[in-house]
């Protein structure tokens, strides 16, 4: 059985590393600040004192960190996971990261014999959790079909789409969706209350119709419940559409909706809602229109 480094024990890597335990998998972890990786060791983990020494223990290295910069930095930068990885073992970066940030990673493991999967995750804490989780592939098919096993232990959803990089756009795309859809939620529960209808009411007659989602289903009771702890935060979802934006325009596509809606969580941020989840972004809307979403 191939030997798991995991880098990267936040709000979705733990569970996602517990996940990898509890199907069998031999796992070394590394956290910057030792008790974040006391609770994995507790349940069958192996603690490195550093990424490179992690790669030097593992068949297959997974990173799961915040953004581009942090991904550079594990993999590339001093004592990282480049310098520790043998020829012939694999990085999975499940990060939400630019798609050239990706393919520049990609490039300089290869010239180190080092493959590597861009392959970032959809589903928030609930599905980290719970492993079923959707995970989006970039990277050579052999690679993909190697570690597939790995991923599936995460996730019930795994598709390649394409090359190195492709599962970035891909995560692009998804958050995307996510985004303009919360947005939406949030409109419509605010005119059903500013229009003096009962949200629950109003959610509850349209969910099984065409306007039915897998955010609305998700996100709708959270904001109807003021249950605003991050799953996903909202500084996270601004960084994710800063990529998508920062690509955009590298490539000469213009973005209206997704634009509109980083603006809005810009100004969530700015009131002080950026560690809240991202369906906290109702609270923009109620405070323009000077109701509440709830039950």
């Amino acid at each position: 059985m191939k030997r798991i480094g995991f880098i990267g024990l936040g709000i979705m890597g733990k569970p996602m590393c517990k996940n990898l335990l509890k199907a069998g998998f031999p796992v070394v972890v590394y956290a910057r600040k030792p008790i974040v990786a006391r609770e994995l060791v507790e349940a069958g983990a192996t603690e490195a004192d550093s990424p490179r020494a992690v790669a030097a223990a593992s068949d297959v290295v997974i990173t799961m960190l915040p953004d581009s910069p942090e991904v550079k930095e594990v993999v590339l930068g001093p004592n990282g996971v480049l310098e520790g990885a043998r020829r012939g073992a694999t990085v999975i970066d499940m990060s939400s990261i630019a798609p050239l940030v990706s393919r520049e990673v990609a490039a300089k493991l290869a010239e180190r014999g080092v493959e590597m999967l861009d392959a970032p995750v959809s589903g928030g804490e609930p599905r980290a959790i719970s492993g079923t989780l959707s995970v989006m592939v970039g990277g050579k098919q052999a690679v993909f079909d190697a570690c597939l096993d790995i991923m599936k232990a995460m996730a019930s959803s795994v598709v390649r789409v394409g090359d190195a990089g492709a599962g970035s756009i891909a995560k692009l795309a998804n958050q995307i969706v996510v985004a303009i859809n919360i947005a939406a939620v949030s409109e419509a529960l605010v005119l059903a209350a500013k229009a003096g209808v009962e949200p629950e009411l109003v959610f509850n007659a349209i969910r099984g119709g065409l306007a039915g989602s897998a955010v609305l289903e998700a996100k709708a009771p959270l904001m109807m419940d003021r249950k605003f702890d991050p799953g996903f935060r909202i500084g996270l979802h601004i960084k994710d559409l800063a990529n998508v934006l920062a690509t955009s325009h590298q490539i000469g596509l213009a973005l209206p909706l997704t634009a509109g809606v980083m603006e809005m969580m810009q100004a969530a941020k700015t009131a002080g809602l950026a560690n809240s989840d991202h369906s906290g972004l109702v609270q923009h809307y109620e405070a323009m229109a000077g109701v509440e979403v709830k039950r």
